[in-house]
């Protein structure tokens, strides 16, 4: 019966270091974390690694419900396979406990409002870029391929799809876009 702390930030400039020292204040024994989006359960190995590896009677704790989870369909699939298994989930800023009626009962609640706080945020980044364009300020991202080199390596040098995506460093599939987009013209 071990407790297994989780902390998860989700960029590269943020720090676990907090959350990691919470969890072992909460009594954690083992500490897994990585610096990924809460918003997909996809690419978040430490977590794909920790509930393979918790047992009946262990608890995995968090210091709050959004570093476990975003969305509440991620949040209900974890705490499934956790009660499957027999492990609670415990957070340290927050009242939850899933060995409790009310734990599960604030987990759930807590779960929707990560939700919803994530579709905000979207919204209004959608909303700014919207404004950005209007404006003429957002031009997007610049593009990584050069349809100019591509166009060139075929005519002038006669090089195949492969031999071009090997030499700009690209997918073979970028070079055929541009070349049927070439063709079309």
């Amino acid at each position: 019966m071990a407790i297994y702390g989780y902390a998860r930030a989700s960029t590269l400039d943020q720090d676990v270091a907090i959350q990691e020292d919470a969890l072992r204040r909460g009594g954690c024994d083992v500490v897994r974390s990585e610096k990924i989006s809460g918003t997909s359960r996809t690419g978040r190995s430490e977590l794909a690694m920790l509930l393979q590896f918790l047992r009946a009677g262990d608890t995995l704790m968090v210091t709050r419900v959004d570093r476990l989870a975003r969305s509440i369909k991620d949040l209900q699939d974890i705490v499934h396979e956790l009660r499957v298994k027999g492990v609670a989930l415990r957070a340290t800023e927050q009242p939850i406990d899933t060995a409790t009626s009310a734990g599960k009962a604030f987990l759930d609640m807590l779960g929707v409002f990560a939700e919803f706080e994530t579709n905000l945020r979207r919204e209004r980044q959608m909303e700014g870029i919207a404004r950005a364009k209007a404006k003429g300020v957002y031009k997007g991202r610049k593009p990584t391929i050069d349809s100019a080199e591509i166009r060139r390596l075929r005519t002038e040098e006669n090089l195949g799809a492969t031999a071009i995506a090997q030499r700009l460093g690209i997918g073979r599939a970028s070079v055929y876009r541009v070349l049927a987009d070439t063709d079309r013209l």
